[in-house]
């Protein structure tokens, strides 16, 4: 089952997945505001990805692998709402990873605004919440076109700048829409 949005195809993650999974998690560039840094080698990435399939199945939605219309064949990134631990407490998560070649192209936030939806109206959740690094605008901005507002500091990783934790309520996100 695809999802799509005015320039972009989604689906859900799956096994095969793995090698560009590895592809954009493991590319340094990628990382440069995630202090964990690029996914060491193949096998750490089959092991999250395979973590990330059952957490899906588990709550019944997840990431997604993303494409181009344009190029339906090529993965160009991975995102959308899955479930996460943060700031001590069990999230859904709005996230994405896209590969360097499809930054700057407003994709980050058309993934945001198709996954707010898909949250909200098909999943019926409640809250959704973003987290990005205070050193990173770019993501920042992103969430902030999304609908999503500020709610606080967390630092989360000692000598490193604080995230960030952005959120957005069902009732928010209508009004959002409205405007």
């Amino acid at each position: 089952m695809f999802w799509e949005s005015e320039r972009l195809l989604y689906r859900f993650n799956l096994a095969e997945d793995l090698d560009d999974l590895f592809r954009i998690y493991g590319n340094p560039e990628t990382h440069k505001f995630n202090p964990r840094g690029p996914y060491p080698n193949i096998d750490y990435a089959k092991e999250t990805l395979m973590r990330s399939l059952e957490s899906d199945k588990e709550n019944g939605f997840g990431d997604w692998t993303i494409f181009e219309k344009a190029n339906p064949q090529h993965v160009i990134g991975f995102g959308g709402v899955f479930v996460s631990h943060f700031d001590g407490r069990k999230t859904n998560n709005l996230g994405y990873r896209f590969e360097p070649e499809a930054w700057g192209k407003g994709y980050a936030t058309e993934l945001s605004r198709r996954a707010l939806r898909f949250g909200f109206e098909e999943v019926g959740l409640d809250e959704i919440v973003g987290v990005v690094r205070e050193n990173h605008i770019a993501s920042q901005k992103v969430l902030e076109k999304a609908g999503l507002k500020f709610q606080k500091k967390v630092t989360d990783i000692e000598g490193l700048p604080p995230s960030l934790m952005y959120c957005i309520n069902l009732q928010e996100w209508k009004s959002y829409q409205t405007e």
